[in-house]
């Protein structure tokens, strides 16, 4: 997986606060600082000053979080490079704090500074914009204060209706909205890219602030312990875990200096292998069973095993154990857990190509052989050419790559490490080395077929089958194809008394490029073999091959003998691609 690298911000000892759009530098109040040592806990010695945010950056809305490659970025160490990100540490990548809308949820606490608009109509009318005060109320003339603080946005309507009605009893129609709200600062502290202050609404949710924070330190934070703090007071805690797996985020009225701390990171083990979260993974306490890993972790249906590496206090520990026992293994801080697919299947999965009836995919044990599934292939006889059955296959199509990039790699060292006695050599052997060059780019281009000869004479060899194998059953065809370097490539009707020169003949002669000396067929049951054009004997000296239907007449092209260094290499080079891949690779 592509691992994005991590940017972290340089913090110092100084803090801004924006509210209303307006920044203003100030001073850490003594109740901050307090609150700050306070999320630290007894058992955490803090340096409150990590967690005051750096001169200058902007806390309003809209601001950039995160700017990669900017001056405040610190480098990642080698540790952090090495190891996979944690999981959730995605959570904070979108823009989704300057993406929302500022309007009001149903669920919003009217606070002090918020802005009514009351409207009365019938036996009075009047039609005001009211402030809440203070001390949480509204100020309505002949009707008096109404208390309004901390009652949701959906309910201030019905509220402050029954209080006027109360005074107006008869004839009196009242219409409440909420118009705006007052921003909040809340601070962020702990081990997130940028701590300080930040403002908000009080309905904006926690992930909304560690967002404007630059989001958890992905290798020192925690995103399973995130407390809320109220006047020193633990008011929630969150873990991001469960809104990662299940969605479920507590919704939380922040109100003014309340300090979201991100506690340190805690223990964790790393997934790698066969599992859909490959990713680090914290545990809730110093030790975990594997089942609680397995639940966030997800292991592919194939895994059959687990191999489990890390340090206990008496040493090393190395242990393979089935899936199931691992269920109830303790996992330690630092442990790696790869899951492993280490069954062998003892079933394989095979293709047929061709001409043939039924199915196109068979499911076989693992020693099948290839009567075997043949047996029960139906064919008609009229249509398939089953005497001339091969296979294609995987392991032979990487062995004839293999086999092919030795050859280009050997015509590469010889063309460019060829000496050269005058400059006038030397500029040829540039000239021969650009050629090559661009042979050499377009026979790596080719791409085997793997095909593996298992007919001869209507004999079919019984051999073990593999994964991946497609059988071909070639169909019966009256055509000759002619291909290459001829004129006119085509495809010519089978004639028992003509011969190769005959059919290249009826495809307009060779091209200029052709090696006339040297012509391959490709025989309807894979085999490739070659022919002299003028004599047509088979270069295997045995006059009793034909040419038959199906066959595929394949004309090579001539390797130039300017090319006095390199054209044995072509040339054989040009023999493999059109055993291997069946064309001709000028």
């Amino acid at each position: 997986m592509k691992r994005i690298p991590l940017f972290f911000r340089v913090i110092s000892g100084m803090f801004f606060v924006f509210s209303f759009g307006i920044s203003a530098q100030q001073s850490a109040s003594e109740d901050q600082l307090r609150q700050a040592r306070a999320a630290a806990g007894e058992s955490q010695q803090v340096d409150v000053s990590q967690y005051i945010q750096s001169g200058g950056n902007n806390t309003g809305r809209g601001s950039d979080v995160n700017v990669p490659g900017s001056n405040n970025a610190r480098p990642m160490s080698e540790e952090e490079m090495g190891l996979p990100p944690p999981f959730g540490a995605n959570l904070f990548d979108g823009g989704f704090e300057s993406e929302r809308s500022d309007g009001l949820n149903s669920s919003y606490l009217v606070a002090p500074g918020d802005k009514l608009s009351i409207q009365m109509w019938g036996a009075v009318n009047s039609a005001n914009v009211v402030t809440v005060d203070n001390q949480g109320n509204v100020f309505i003339p002949d009707v008096g204060p109404i208390k309004v603080k901390d009652v949701p946005a959906n309910r201030v309507n019905s509220t402050v209706t029954q209080k006027i009605k109360s005074i107006y009893t008869n004839n009196v129609s009242v219409y409440v909205n909420l118009l705006t709200a007052t921003p909040i600062s809340v601070f962020v502290a702990g081990p997130v890219e940028r701590p300080g202050q930040y403002a908000g609404l009080a309905s904006d949710s926690l992930l909304f602030f560690l967002k404007r924070a630059g989001g958890i330190d992905s290798f020192r934070g925690s995103y399973r312990n995130i407390k809320v703090l109220r006047h020193d007071k633990v008011v929630l805690e969150y873990d991001l875990y469960d809104f990662l797996k299940e969605g479920k985020l507590e919704a939380f009225s922040f109100k003014d200096e309340d300090v979201i701390f991100v506690a340190e990171q805690g223990p964790m083990v790393t997934v790698e292998g066969s599992a859909r979260y490959p990713f680090r993974f914290e545990l809730e306490a110093e030790q975990a069973a594997g089942q609680d890993l397995m639940y966030y972790a997800r292991p592919l249906s194939k895994s059959s095993h687990v191999a489990i590496t890390g340090n206990r206090q008496n040493g090393f520990v190395s242990v393979y154990l089935p899936l199931a026992e691992f269920s109830s293994f303790t996992m330690e801080d630092g442990d790696t857990v790869l899951f492993n697919d280490d069954i062998r299947p003892q079933v394989i999965s095979v293709q047929i190509s061709g001409s043939y009836k039924g199915q196109s995919f068979y499911t076989v044990e693992k020693n099948t052989r290839l009567l075997d599934l043949l047996s029960h292939i139906e064919v008609d006889p009229k249509q398939a050419n089953y005497g001339a059955i091969y296979i294609k296959r995987e392991s032979v199509v990487e062995q004839q790559k293999a086999l092919l990039e030795e050859s280009l790699q050997r015509l590469e060292r010889n063309i460019f490490t060829a000496p050269a006695s005058s400059s006038g050599e030397a500029s040829i052997r540039a000239q021969e080395a650009q050629l090559v060059t661009q042979f050499v780019a377009r026979a790596r281009a080719v791409e085997p077929l793997g095909k593996v000869i298992v007919s001869e004479n209507g004999k079919v060899a019984n051999i073990r089958l593999e994964q991946g194998d497609e059988i071909i059953i070639p169909a019966q065809t009256d055509l000759i194809q002619v291909a290459g370097e001829v004129l006119m490539p085509q495809a010519i009707v089978y004639n028992p008394n003509a011969t190769l020169t005959d059919y290249v003949a009826w495809s307009g002669g060779f091209s200029d490029r052709a090696d006339d000396e040297r012509i391959a067929i490709v025989h309807a049951n894979g085999l490739t073999s070659f022919m002299a054009g003028d004599s047509d004997l088979w270069f295997t000296g045995e006059q009793s091959n034909q040419l038959a239907p199906g066959d595929q007449i394949l004309v090579l092209p001539k390797v130039d003998t300017k090319l006095l260094q390199s054209i044995k290499d072509i040339t054989q080079i040009i023999y493999q691609i059109a055993i291997a891949a069946n064309v001709a690779r000028d």
